[in-house]
């Protein structure tokens, strides 16, 4: 998660090196928030029959494939292969549905938001750590050859696919999980599971923003490029806080009002910004708070569907909604790229960002936190 979250640091040098234009490359990393998204309910799916360690190790090494080729093409179909296809293909494989999936099933109910929230912050320290190391290495070998490094840094997450051999189906004693297309009818059928979806895009429109555009963000302030790395691994470190935090706060309040609180954050921090002068300290502050709730949404997200369906097809039915995160993360990555080279700002990109955050924040509120009957999904 440390080298997919700081990939934005290299859209700049890969649009100079190129030439492609901003709009070409943000459509390589838009389309690899969308494929990102596509691949979790397969992903899903097999880790629910499989397990999660086969999946897991898939994932990594084409992570790391995608990410070490990504300096050796010239072309919008090249970068779209690498980036879009194997790095974010990879990055689905081993994401959020596999992991919370494999996590949940792990740990007893009262502790599985903790879990999550321990699970969640993992990669927010990776991006902590990523961000910094990748700016040192552009500054001392180049943006070409720091790119291939951070692809075989990739590779140290290898052994710890291993410590979930166990976290499956089977080896939890979990009831035999539903047909895969009989869960994700009952899935589609539920209100509030909709709803959850309907907010889960929104947070995957603003997540991709940042992530692709802050250090275009920081450059058009004025600032110099090192702010653009110090700011990811702000909201990675602060994101720590916000996902252990929010394990904290599962295990005392709803599901849904957390989240509601989370969007109306975001909402409110987004205007903040847009009015203030741009400043460093200014930039730091907002990009902690950013962090703070940037992926903090995803334990108490992952922790409804559980309450929904239960944990037999958790991992497909999370990657279904991680699905639709995926499809506004899309729009986030390539709306950034559009807007900028049309207007010479990110302005209407921020505006449009609160006024979906304040939508998710009120789409949450009729969520019925409760288990889902099979036969009234079906009715």
């Amino acid at each position: 998660m440390g080298v997919r979250q700081s990939m934005g640091l290299f859209l700049s040098p890969l649009n100079t090196a190129t030439g492609l234009g901003l709009a070409s490359i943000s459509l390589a990393f838009a389309f690899g928030q969308l494929w990102w998204g596509l691949t979790q309910p397969f992903a899903g799916m097999l880790a629910d029959r499989l397990g999660a360690t086969r999946i897991l190790l898939a994932g990594v090494a084409l992570v790391a494939l995608g990410t070490f080729l990504t300096p050796l093409m010239g072309s919008t179909a090249g970068l779209v292969l690498v980036i879009g296809v194997l790095s974010a293909g990879g990055a689905g494989m081993a994401g959020p549905a596999v992991l919370m999936g494999a996590t949940l099933r792990l740990v007893p109910p009262h502790r599985r938001g903790f879990a999550t929230g321990l699970v969640n912050a993992g990669g927010s320290f990776g991006q902590f750590l990523m961000a910094p190391i990748a700016t040192t290495l552009m500054a001392v070998m180049g943006w070409s050859a720091a790119l291939q490094v951070m692809g075989l840094l990739v590779l140290l997450a290898l052994p710890a696919a291993f410590v979930l051999r166990g976290g499956h189906v089977q080896a939890a004693g979990v009831a035999a999980p539903l047909p895969t297309g009989q869960a994700v009818r009952q899935a589609l059928h539920t209100p509030s599971f909709l709803l959850l979806a309907s907010g889960f895009f929104v947070c995957g429109f603003h997540v991709a923003f940042l992530g692709t555009h802050m250090p275009g963000v920081i450059a058009a302030c004025g600032l110099p490029a090192q702010w653009a790395g110090w700011s990811l691994a702000m909201i990675g470190l602060f994101n720590i806080a916000g996902s252990l935090a929010m394990g904290w706060a599962m295990g005392r309040w709803r599901y849904k009002r957390l989240l509601s609180l989370v969007y109306a954050t975001r909402a409110l921090g987004v205007l903040v910004f847009v009015l203030a002068p741009k400043t460093g300290p200014v930039l730091l502050a907002f990009s902690a708070l950013m962090g703070f709730t940037f992926l903090s949404t995803v334990p108490a997200t992952a922790g409804l569907v559980a309450k929904f369906f239960g944990t037999a097809n958790l991992a497909t039915l999370v990657g279904l909604v991680m699905l639709t995160h995926q499809v506004g993360g899309f729009l986030g990555a390539w709306l950034g790229g559009r807007v900028f080279e049309a207007t010479g700002s990110y302005d209407l990109v921020w505006y449009i960002d609160i006024v979906l955050a304040v939508g998710a924040a009120l789409v949450h509120l009729p969520i019925r936190e409760a288990p889902v009957a099979p036969r009234a999904a079906a009715a």
